[in-house]
């Protein structure tokens, strides 16, 4: 069944874009896995045939299309595997809030770069003693006179390591009570004075994803670089993290679906006892179960994502999206693998990867138990 916002012309782009993927990432992404990064000249190639923020208005050079070319996009990315996840979190997460927040001056100077490739964005929120409780970060932003003065420490960063642009999330007033009203959101360029990149970090999955520690030691960021107004960052955040969980969701959603598909091939193959093992019942009903699970998915993310594009607030229905359709994709992923026997833990098979990268899906982004805390606020339970 096609979702009804997906009309003709988004099927000629996720065609364009496949053909593309088949030749430009599909046959290298194993050495991607292998190297901890994904090329900057694949960005640039991305940038080159329109596949960076195509929602982006003409003005600053993007085609002003709609949420439907990111679903497409975000899903073909997934495809070629989870490790994909930076190009996304580019194109409709960091992206949107300068495109929202940002002066006429900063979309002039930074938009058309993020279009091109030229400009690889990250947002750091996360803190080595601070995650989900966004309140508590530790990281300053002194104004002195027309810049600030940064201090603190990021982990876990994505697109840490390629970032030109960071949306750094901080506290320009330490003392404000309550301490959300002083979060403030800055962009830190990459040549910052006092800014630094630690490690790379490994991780058990996504290993193509370059994920990094920032560092900020008095650095020293031009005032005109605050994103909005100040002490208004707690709030910016709330109104995109909407949508960086719908991403999520539809990136969870995609893996699930890859894993299945894998799987019923594998099984329809594999013979044990004389007879391939699609022909045992058990396999049969697990794969029927497997099924029905990600189609009953599916059916509600593509209602949430069509909310979503009409501008309907669908805060609870995303957090609904997040949290059950990422533990699917990993009771899915764990079922293949099994389904795969002996093979399933062998690198050369997909199913390996796709068990390793997808549980960190119900981390990101917040996680599954405060998705759950902000279901059971919105149905008036607390």
């Amino acid at each position: 069944m096609t979702a009804t916002y997906l009309r003709e012309e988004h099927e000629i782009f996720r065609d364009a874009f496949r053909k593309f993927l088949e030749k430009e990432a599909y046959p290298h992404f194993s050495e991607w896995e292998k190297q901890g990064i994904i090329p900057r000249e694949f960005w640039r190639k991305m940038g080159d045939n329109g596949f960076l923020c195509p929602w982006v208005d003409e003005a600053y050079g993007g085609l002003n299309a709609d949420f439907a070319y990111s679903v497409v996009i975000n899903e073909e990315l997934e495809k070629v595997g989870s490790g994909m996840v930076g190009i996304a979190l580019h194109n409709d997460i960091v992206v949107p809030y300068i495109a929202d927040y940002g002066t006429e001056e900063q979309k002039r100077k930074w938009l058309p770069k993020c279009i091109s490739g030229e400009i690889i964005t990250a947002i750091a929120m996360t803190e080595p003693g601070a995650g989900s409780d966004l309140s508590g970060i530790s990281t300053t932003a002194i104004r002195e006179g027309d810049h600030y003065i940064v201090n603190g420490q990021k982990t876990f960063i994505t697109n840490g390591i390629h970032a030109d642009l960071v949306i750094v999330v901080c506290k320009t007033n330490p003392h404000a009570k309550p301490a959300h009203k002083g979060i403030s959101l800055l962009v830190v360029e990459r040549d910052t004075p006092g800014f630094t990149r630690g490690r790379k970090l490994e991780k058990v999955g996504l290993h193509a994803q370059d994920t990094a520690e920032l560092f900020f030691t008095d650095a020293k960021v031009p005032a005109e670089n605050l994103l909005g107004e100040e002490g208004k960052g707690f709030y910016y955040l709330m109104q995109k993290l909407q949508q960086e969980r719908l991403v999520v969701a539809i990136a969870a959603q995609t893996a699930a679906e890859v894993m299945f598909d894998l799987t019923k091939q594998y099984v329809k193959t594999r013979t044990a006892f004389g007879q391939k093992i699609s022909q045992f019942q058990t396999i049969q009903f697990r794969l029927v179960e497997m099924a029905t699970e990600i189609a009953l998915g599916r059916t509600f993310l593509d209602d949430v994502i069509e909310q979503h594009m009409h501008g309907r607030d669908v805060v609870t229905k995303v957090s609904m999206a997040k949290w059950w359709i990422t533990e699917m994709a990993k009771r899915v992923a764990a079922e293949c693998m099994q389904l795969h026997g002996g093979y399933g833990y062998m690198e050369e098979y997909e199913i390996a990867r796709r068990y390793r990268d997808i549980p960190v899906s119900a981390i990101y982004a917040g996680t599954n138990e405060i998705m759950k805390t902000i279901i059971a606020k919105n149905l008036d339970l607390v």
